[in-house]
């Protein structure tokens, strides 16, 4: 099953002509393209589904999302 998780971007890269951003998820970081959330800044939350990131969420919702996950073991699959 494919899920989309949320994230927390701690840093932006714009030296190309795509912004790819590292995004912390639950303290596994991952590259993520901001090429479907333009707005998307620093410290702000986003869902990402294969590498892409396709919406912006508030943190109080990144944190349940995240915190449910971990409960049930979904977040070790980003570790591979």
């Amino acid at each position: 099953m494919c899920l989309a998780i949320p994230g927390k971007v701690v840093s932006i890269n714009n030296d190309s002509n795509l912004r790819i951003a590292k995004v912390n998820f639950g303290g596994i970081l991952k590259e993520v393209s901001l090429a479907y959330v333009p707005e998307a800044n620093v410290n702000d939350y986003v869902i990402v589904h294969v590498g892409f990131a396709i919406s912006k969420l508030n943190e109080i919702e990144a944190k349940k999302t995240l915190e449910y996950l971990s409960e049930i073991g979904e977040l070790e699959e980003l570790k591979a």
